[in-house]
């Protein structure tokens, strides 16, 4: 079954006050499944960064929790430090780590950067991949002047304004969030404490000024020593052993050496691999060589393939029980169509061809992900409410005192089974809304899910119907039981009609032959 992980690596302008930076990682623990990897404090830098990993909700959650702590704890009036900075939390990456796409990271930084900007007032800016504009993907563009200027310009030039928040700045400063692949933070300290030295080695060295592609460079005074700061981007392309090597030379050009490196966090095995082939001159190196690679093939080897999603339910919807049954795959229907909608509006944004939609296309894809998440609870809730009716007919009914119990309890137990598909209708109906505007104004390429979304939501509603109707005969309240038929036969009319203009879309936008 997927395993959805995340990482998140905050950076905090704060290392000098210790009992700060164990506030802040106390927050970020304190929620449920979440993970520390590790934390590095740079004094110098006055900086803390900190790894961890954990589910998107929880990782989402710790996010916004560490980020509202280092607000109040936190003061830019007040913080210096070597590393540039632009707020109490400076910046807050979102990596994809296993079965969650960039797409859902850059989602992830919308909602955070959104509920920032909103609940606390701190101006938010949006960077690399969930960067709203060009300019913007680049951490150093945005945070160009750091708090102080940005303190001076926020609300005077347009170009500044945030992309969540006010455009007025407290003491906690505005924090950049985002989303990007695995980056190594990685720093040279060189034999020398002349500075000039460690920034003429970061110019020559880093991207923006002819260097290396994914090299971003600071030259700092560490310690003591000057210090070539940087971010690899992409270890792949631009491996470490050649940054390493690249400062080397650069410094003997200045008669000084490499005294010694550190990371910032933590670094992928693959870019450990790479460097230790490369020194040690293994051309024909194979990584099944590597004895913990071995081992790990030998303990995967006798594993069944991995069930695919949604296994488990249709193997107990197959299955001779009584749950789960229509109800609850009228709900897995539901969400099945609410995800179709978020896979259109999806591959909408950012398409340049799509760019005056792409703000309702985000929302879409909001609404989308909340409906998925509430009709799979649904579909629980379904089998659920049929289990607590089975329950009241099996009470006792040896006497009018029990038989008015079970009376009571049926009757409520069978309200409940008709009101959970009527909610599954009700969402299924959003759905299906939802569907129709993405097939008239998302990706045309994808015009065909947004119909296959549409239709499967006209299924969810039409099974959620039959399990309304079955149901009403055993309530007592006939009136009550009127009305609930009444409610789906309103929510089926209304869906005719949405599905009617969707198939119209389909032959029209999508130039169908549906007749």
């Amino acid at each position: 079954m997927p395993n959805p992980l995340v990482e998140c690596i905050p950076n905090f302008s704060e290392a000098r006050r210790p009992e700060v930076v164990e506030r802040i990682l106390a927050a970020i623990k304190a929620v449920n499944g979440v993970h520390i990897l590790d934390h590095h404090s740079d004094l110098d830098h006055n900086r803390t960064v900190v790894t961890y990993v954990g589910t998107p909700a929880a990782v989402e959650e710790a996010a916004f929790q560490a980020i509202k702590l280092a607000g109040q704890l936190i003061d830019l009036d007040h913080h210096t430090g070597e590393h540039p900075r632009l707020g109490a939390t400076d910046v807050v990456p979102f990596v994809p780590i296993s079965d969650v796409s960039m797409q859902e990271c850059v989602e992830m930084a919308r909602r955070v950067g959104k509920r920032v900007g909103e609940e606390l007032s701190i101006p938010v800016y949006l960077y690399e991949a969930a960067a709203s504009r060009p300019e913007r993907q680049n951490l150093e563009n945005i945070r160009r002047g750091e708090y102080e200027t940005l303190k001076a310009e926020l609300g005077i030039n347009p170009d500044r304004n945030p992309d969540f928040g006010p455009l007025k700045i407290s003491p906690a400063g505005a924090t950049v969030i985002g989303a990007r692949a695995p980056l190594i933070a990685y720093n040279i300290y060189l034999t020398t404490d002349d500075v000039s030295i460690a920034q003429k080695i970061a110019r020559a060295v880093r991207h923006s000024s002819g260097g290396f592609r994914y090299v971003k460079a600071l030259g700092l005074l560490v310690e003591g020593r000057a210090q070539v700061s940087m971010n690899l981007t992409n270890f792949h392309q631009t491996p470490v052993f050649r940054v390493m090597e690249a400062v080397r030379a650069e410094a003997a050009r200045y008669g000084v050496a490499v005294h010694h490196s550190e990371l910032v966090g933590l670094i992928p095995q693959d870019a450990l691999r790479d460097s230790a082939v490369w020194y040690l001159q293994l051309d024909d190196f194979q990584t099944e060589q590597i004895l913990e690679e071995k081992l790990a093939q030998i303990r995967s080897a006798g594993e069944v393939i991995p069930a695919f999603a949604g296994k488990d339910f249709l193997d107990n919807l197959a299955a001779g029980t009584p749950t789960p049954g229509g109800g609850s795959a009228a709900a897995y229907a539901g969400s099945a169509a609410a995800s179709l909608v978020c896979m259109v509006a999806r591959l909408t944004v950012g398409k340049k061809k799509y760019s005056a939609v792409e703000s309702r296309m985000w929302k879409i894809i909001e609404e989308a992900e909340s409906l998925r998440i509430n009709l799979l609870k649904t579909m629980q809730q379904d089998s659920t409410a049929f289990e607590a009716w089975m329950a009241a007919n099996r009470m006792p009914k040896d006497t009018e005192e029990q038989q008015a119990s079970r009376a009571t309890a049926i009757e409520a137990a069978t309200r409940t089974a008709i009101e959970t598909p009527l909610k599954t209708a009700e969402q299924a109906l959003q759905a299906l809304r939802l569907a129709l505007e993405v097939a008239e104004s998302g990706n045309l390429n994808a015009i065909s899910d947004a119909g296959s979304a549409g239709e499967l939501a006209l299924t969810a509603i039409t099974a959620a119907g039959y399990n309304v109707r079955i149901n009403c005969p055993g309530l007592v309240d006939s009136t009550k039981a009127s009305a609930y038929i009444d409610s789906a036969r309103q929510i089926e009319a209304s869906a005719r009609e949405v599905i009617g203009r969707l198939r119209t879309t389909l032959s029209t936008r999508g130039n169908f032959p549906l007749e």
